[in-house]
């Protein structure tokens, strides 16, 4: 089992063919991979093809081709360009949100310092059908039908006397059986499969090579997105849950070379703008205590905006909605941009205004991660035009249209906690503009 080669880059960054990233040169095996893995997939979000190169996008996570890993971390500060504070902060943003569980994997013996995201994944798929295995499968009924020496449950008498003319001493018959071949180890069995012919991390091949050993030999099945829309968790399976998320996101996600087999391709990204977004929107719930302040969160609230004579009615989503009393409610929307301290830009801010005027929102933000070693909250009205246009609030207030550039931390509580008191003092007024928080 050959080491993996691991190549972190950021965000939006190009590679080319022949560039060295941590001792490891991009080659053209792994290029060819990954072109041949955009034109199967008639293009994919991940990545854009360059000369003699590729272009990561707005999606971060990890992109195995082979014994090659290409991780791709976040980046919105211009100051830090230490790989390991952002691939610390991408597990940690990605635990919150619930796409990754820290604290099971912080007990392995895995350390992010010399090991990929891809890696934790496994570990921890592994820990939890370790688990599994050690309080001891759960079991279903299902129905059988076949050869029995024993007569139970209905005979099938077409197939009987097709099958047993000459052996009377056997019954064709067809019964409910209480055993551990179901879906679930099916799905589980599948993914240590698969984990075994990809994984490179030397650590994890021997624990692999030791569950399949004792897991029971399950039949192969075809794994579609519908077989885990129609999973049903009991009291007795609810245990499954976090290793059949993470089987789910390796089954699906897992694009075979089915013509020379040696440039498979494993992809785990997430769109960095929604996981910011909820990110900030699951750390305002966290914190949410103080009602005088804010009565109720919600995310991608739906307001009609335009109605066609024929066809549907056009709709506007904002990311997230405060409501503070019944009269005033603020409106957040969050970008993962970095701004380089200059302003949002003018569709954004025209972005702002209509949810302004559509939620009669006394004020409206738009939420950065920072460039700089802190956080601003950068106060901005609109316009008017005519006193008409600003009924909402008082002209001149300071307060309408604001800009929260919000720090980076890597400890991940004092972050969301920032946040959330980030928030409630935007939400305050206040007359100085450009105050910076510590």
């Amino acid at each position: 089992m050959a080491n993996s080669k691991l190549i972190r880059v950021f965000e939006h960054q190009a590679i080319k063919l022949g560039d060295e990233i941590d001792g490891v040169t991009f080659d053209s095996t792994s290029l060819k991979a990954l072109k041949d893995y955009y034109g199967d997939k008639e293009g994919v979000p991940y990545y854009s093809l360059t000369n003699n190169g590729v272009k990561f996008n707005k999606f971060v996570g990890v992109i195995q081709v082979g014994n090659t890993v290409i991780e791709v971390l976040p980046k919105a500060d211009k100051s830090t360009e230490d790989k390991k504070y952002w691939q610390v902060l991408l597990v940690k943003m990605l635990s919150v949100v619930g796409l990754f569980d820290i604290e099971s994997t912080s007990e392995s013996s895995l350390k992010l310092k010399s090991n990929s995201i891809l890696d934790l994944y496994f570990a921890l798929f592994i820990k939890e059908v370790e688990h599994l295995l050690h309080s001891g499968l759960a079991k279903q009924y299902r129905k059988k039908e076949g050869n029995v020496t024993a007569l139970k449950g209905s005979i099938q008498f077409a197939k009987h006397i097709q099958q047993n003319l000459t052996h009377q001493e056997r019954f064709y018959v067809r019964h409910t059986t209480y055993d551990v071949e179901h879906k679930l180890h099916f799905i589980l069995y599948k993914t240590l499969r698969l984990l075994k012919q990809i994984n490179t991390n030397t650590e994890l091949h021997s624990r692999i090579g030791v569950l399949l050993l004792h897991y029971p030999e399950m039949p192969d099945i075809k794994v579609t997105e519908a077989t885990f829309d129609t999973l049903v968790f009991n009291r007795k399976t609810q245990p499954y849950k976090k290793a059949i998320g993470i089987a789910k996101l390796l089954l699906l996600q897992y694009h075979p070379d089915v013509i020379t087999g040696r440039h498979n391709v494993l992809a785990l990204m997430f769109d960095m703008n929604k996981l910011w977004e909820k990110f900030v929107y699951v750390s305002l719930r966290k914190h949410h205590i103080d009602s005088s302040v804010i009565n109720s969160i919600s995310k991608q609230t739906d307001k009609h905006f335009w109605k066609p004579k024929s066809g549907p009615i056009s709709s506007m989503k904002p990311d997230i909605v405060i409501n503070q009393n019944i009269d005033n409610c603020v409106v957040l929307d969050t970008k993962w941009k970095n701004l380089n301290g200059g302003n949002p830009s003018a569709e954004d801010l025209r972005q702002m205004y209509v949810y302004h005027e559509y939620f009669s929102s006394k004020r409206v933000a738009l939420i950065y991660p920072s460039s700089d070693e802190k956080t601003i909250i950068n106060r901005g009205e609109f316009v008017a035009i005519d006193t008409k246009i600003m009924k909402t609030a008082t002209v001149g207030s300071g307060n309408i249209c604001s800009v929260i550039s919000l720090q980076t931390d890597s400890d991940i509580k004092k972050w969301q906690e920032h946040i959330y008191k980030t928030v409630c003092e935007f939400m305050t007024p206040v007359d100085q503009e450009n105050k910076g928080l510590n």
